[in-house]
């Protein structure tokens, strides 16, 4: 995979939001019906609002431009609650690329899209008085888990481009690292990979998925 930024075009999806194309891949990192629409079904309304407690320790696997960390950000002003929110993203997006697409965005994301992919790998920043950001640049496949999770947006590249990333084992690592009554929310919909996430130990559960695409798929320890 590469991050080169003769690579990397910014586009705009059908939601007046704006994505990137990475020709590397033949993909894009949302979806072309609307970026924003997307990441507010998938990992704030099948995410985020699915969790009853209070305090929440997050687990993104796919930080890319950081527009979930942005929008999970400010549900937590929102809602006073406090997040302890951790992103794993191995191949970071050059930030003249971020703030290109954070110019598609209202204010209040764009500028906490650029903050947080400016923070310094494996250092937690404080994001206001209730969300502590640590960003580690590596792969899930060699992170070493400490902490534990009440919930894992689980972002990575489709399985079609990314198939080591939707393996059984994948699962089975976050599954371990996933608190009792925590769950897993993905756009990906693919029957191998709810077997996958099952065979792990997962309840997996189908929920509608965001414009353009007919299912979801959230997963329950």
């Amino acid at each position: 995979m590469s991050n080169n930024k003769n690579e990397l075009k910014v586009i705009k999806t059908e939601d007046g939001s704006s994505s990137i194309y990475n020709a590397s891949l033949d993909e894009t990192y949302h979806s072309i019906h609307g970026a924003l629409q997307e990441s507010n079904h998938v990992f704030i309304n099948h995410g985020l609002h699915l969790l009853k407690s209070e305090n929440k320790a997050i687990l993104e696997v796919g930080f890319g431009t950081g527009l979930n960390a942005a929008l999970t950000y400010l549900q937590s002003l929102e809602s006073d609650i406090t997040i302890n929110y951790t992103a794993l993203e191995p191949y970071p997006l050059p930030i003249e690329i971020i703030y290109e697409v954070a110019a598609g965005y209202p204010k209040t994301i764009a500028e906490t899209m650029i903050l947080l992919s400016q923070s310094e790998g494996g250092k937690p920043i404080y994001v206001g008085s209730n969300f502590i950001f640590t960003l580690h640049l590596t792969q899930l496949q060699t992170f070493n888990f400490i902490d534990k999770y009440d919930l894992i947006y689980f972002d990575a590249f489709a399985p079609g481009k990314q198939p080591d990333m939707w393996t059984l084992e994948i699962f089975t690592k976050l599954f371990d690292v996933l608190n009792p009554g925590g769950l897993l929310t993905t756009y990906c919909a693919k029957g191998a990979v709810k077997r996958n996430l099952k065979q792990a130990g997962f309840t997996v559960k189908a929920f509608p998925g965001p414009p353009g695409k007919r299912e979801m798929t959230v997963a329950f320890r």
